[in-house]
């Protein structure tokens, strides 16, 4: 097994609780999934700042950043029956990965977390 990429990202919490007072940015940011696990949470600011830095950081483990094909739409986030933050292997990162690395198979880790001012993420791609 071999790491292909690490991302890290932080957030100013403030700058997201700005920006989820619209549904466009909302919208353009998280899957349908993501939206609905939203409606669940007290603390929506921290939600949505915790996504938001994961998605940074799994960008720039991947070395790509929100360049060409990727968005921010692609790269979903959810949480195991423990509640640890996982990324969804979509059809669209599989094939990015394969593409880019040369790989059939990898595994992608997620930490989160965060405190009243800010949130931070980081990412690890790992071939299997």
């Amino acid at each position: 097994m071999k790491i292909l990429g690490i991302g890290v990202d932080i957030i100013d919490n403030k700058r997201i609780q700005k920006f989820i007072k619209s549904n466009k940015f909302k919208n353009r940011i998280y899957s349908a999934k993501e939206l609905k696990l939203s409606e669940k949470t007290k603390n929506k600011v921290a939600f949505f700042s915790k996504r938001f830095a994961a998605k940074e950081a799994f960008s720039k483990a991947l070395g790509t950043g929100f360049s060409g094909n990727l968005n921010f739409k692609d790269i979903e986030i959810v949480n195991d029956k423990k509640g640890k933050p996982k990324y969804v292997k979509s059809k669209k990162i599989i094939k990015m990965i394969k593409k880019k690395y040369r790989i059939n198979k990898f595994n992608s880790f997620l930490s989160i977390s965060d405190e009243n001012d800010y949130s931070t993420a980081f990412a690890i791609i790992q071939s299997k």
